[in-house]
């Protein structure tokens, strides 16, 4: 491929690799003429990439896995891959690079490194799509809303459209990644489908999933430092604890260095979901935390095929279901780490059963043992106060290490796009750089402390940040996303086939014109005598999803900000940066 004009190179934002940091692809990929890439041109990479991918596999090329459980649980790497690696690091070593400068790739030097970071196993993903914090927590709550028939119902559909919505994401990811222009993100999917203005809308939500997540840690941590402190320690400052304990872990500007404790929190979770149902069939339910929490007085304990209450608690009940298949906002960051991104269904299908049977499983075991008095999280309703010390313990410390990792994220995704591209500021591999996000961080903690004390109450949150944000990007933006990427495939129907040589001389007509828009509606023009394309009912039931969908989400967010203003004007929720704990 030809040089690109000293025009072009000054304004393309290269990757810039160190050792301590991940390598990411260029925000804005060019051509070699300085255009951008059209859909076209993503399409011809991504099938050559899919070409090259099915060729290793004919071939069976070997790689460093060990045994059959490290190929399929581990990390793969081609013997190609490891000795480019090892060259690479050699050089590095004795060339001693450590200024930004020099860490300035080329093109075909990103495109070795992006195909060699590709290592990840279908059985890794797997471990880390199952890899939650709220979402088991959460379950028995939902079931205690709605009822045990309800609760399995919701559990099921919501499964199954989940894996339907990462069929869809799979779907175009191998139609649209290759080496050349890799996709990163779920906002590079959707710029390349509905272009800028969606991944803004993207990105923006993604950064509004991520701070209210490590508010609602830090909520449900203080909820559980103030059970532990027999409600001596002021609520407040028991939120404050584990804000300035995440400032200082936040100061970690590298997932790479969060991997052996990561593991470990997955663990921790596991074990505290044990404990929680070795306790509760020989405990009594925590009545005065659903008392305080809830409103609901102390009695028999009843369980209720279906619970008919008002909408709004049941709805957000519903939302709890969410967390559990709220992964969705991650799945193209995994299957980007994929030496064979077509092996991502398996990972998706098997994690989607897990977390269905695993997650229902302990949400109905724990609502059958405490019925209406289920506290959120599940835990926090042990009343033997040893158990229920033991079970916090464990959970917090996994708890601050989940909100760690995701302020981590939000804190880089807040950094690029709004403080590099819209005010300039320096990339995080200069020292400038390094010393910004070391603020970031700490004014994130922070507006993240004043989500969770300002609002103390844990369901009602946790089910608004699922109906704004988890819910789009699970159920809503993966069929409106392939309804636009279909349209755009049926448009090419009518356009010349495509040249590398001039990528953007295929079309025929442009998106202003009449004829494009109708060849990508595929709609039946009496008037034009169009037939029905093979895409148009696929394209109604997509389309007819994302309405669903988003109606959904609007009613569950007037349920959840109905229920804040309820709980605050009767006083059933703890006040706002007060000392009395919501949960007693």
């Amino acid at each position: 491929m030809a040089s690109q004009p000293a025009a072009v190179e000054a304004h393309d934002p290269r990757v810039h690799l160190s050792e301590n940091d991940d390598v990411y692809g260029p925000d804005h990929p060019v051509l070699a003429d300085g255009t951008k890439p059209n859909f076209e041109t993503y399409l011809h990479f991504a099938e050559h990439q899919r070409a090259k991918e099915a060729a290793e596999v004919r071939s069976g090329v070997e790689v460093d896995g060990g045994h059959w459980t490290g190929r399929i649980f581990g990390r793969t790497r081609t013997q190609a891959d490891q000795a480019s690696i090892s060259s690479a690091a050699a050089s590095d070593e004795k060339k001693g690079i450590h200024d930004e400068a020099a860490l300035t790739i080329t093109d075909s030097e990103y495109r070795a490194a992006s195909s060699s970071l590709r290592t990840a196993t279908w059985g890794s993903v797997f471990y880390l799509i199952t890899t939650d914090i709220l979402g088991p927590y959460s379950a028995p709550y939902a079931f205690a809303q709605v009822g045990y028939g309800p609760g399995v119902a919701c559990f099921v559909v919501f499964g199954a459209m989940a894996a339907y919505s990462g069929f869809l994401l799979w779907r175009m990811f191998l139609k649209l990644d290759s080496d050349k222009f890799p996709l990163r993100s779920f906002g590079d999917l959707a710029h390349r489908i509905y272009g800028p203005w969606f991944r803004h809308i993207c990105n923006i939500l993604q950064s509004l999933q991520l701070i209210f997540n490590v508010g609602l840690i830090i909520l449900g941590n203080g909820q559980g430092l103030s059970q532990m402190a027999k409600f001596r320690l002021c609520f407040s400052v028991c939120n404050i604890v584990w804000t300035l304990a995440g400032m200082i872990i936040g100061q970690i500007r590298t997932l790479q260095k969060f991997g052996s404790i990561a593991n470990l929190s997955i663990w921790l979770n596991i074990i505290t979901l044990i404990m929680t149902m070795a306790a509760v069939p020989y405990t009594a339910p925590n009545y005065s935390a659903a008392n305080s929490a809830y409103g609901v007085a102390q009695g028999p304990v009843q369980t209720l095929a279906i619970n008919n209450q008002p909408f709004e608690p049941q709805l957000n009940g519903i939302m709890q279901i969410v967390f559990s298949y709220g992964g969705a906002m991650i799945f193209i960051e995994f299957m980007a780490e994929m030496r064979r991104p077509m092996d991502f269904w398996k990972a998706m299908a098997c994690a989607q059963v897990f977390i269905g049977i695993v997650y229902m499983f302990f949400g109905l075991f724990v609502y059958s043992y405490q019925g209406q008095f289920v506290i959120n999280p599940a835990n926090q309703g042990i009343s033997l106060y040893s158990m229920q010390t033991a079970t916090n313990a464990i959970s917090l410390t996994a708890g601050l290490i989940a909100a760690a990792l995701y302020g981590n994220i939000g804190v880089k995704v807040i950094y690029q796009n709004i403080l590099v591209d819209l005010f300039g500021a320096p990339q995080l591999t200069a020292k400038r750089g390094k010393y910004l996000f070391a603020v970031s961080v700490v004014v994130y903690w922070a507006l993240a402390f004043v989500i969770g004390s300002a609002v103390p109450q844990f369901s009602n949150i946790s089910s608004l940040v699922a109906a704004v944000c988890i819910f789009q990007f699970t159920y809503t933006f993966p069929p409106f996303m392939y309804l636009g990427y279909i349209m755009q495939l049926d448009a090419l129907e009518g356009d010349r086939p495509y040249d590398i040589n001039n990528p953007h001389g295929s079309r025929v007509d442009s998106w202003k014109s009449f004829s494009r828009w109708g060849r990508a509606l595929t709609l039946i023009m009496l008037s034009l005598l169009l037939p029905v394309k093979k895409h148009f009912f696929f394209n109604v039931w997509n389309f007819l999803i994302t309405l669903a969908c988003l109606s959904c989400a609007i009613l569950a967010s007037y349920s959840a900000v109905k229920s804040i203003v309820l709980d605050f004007q009767t006083g059933t929720s703890g006040s706002s940066f007060g000392c009395n704990s919501p949960v007693a």
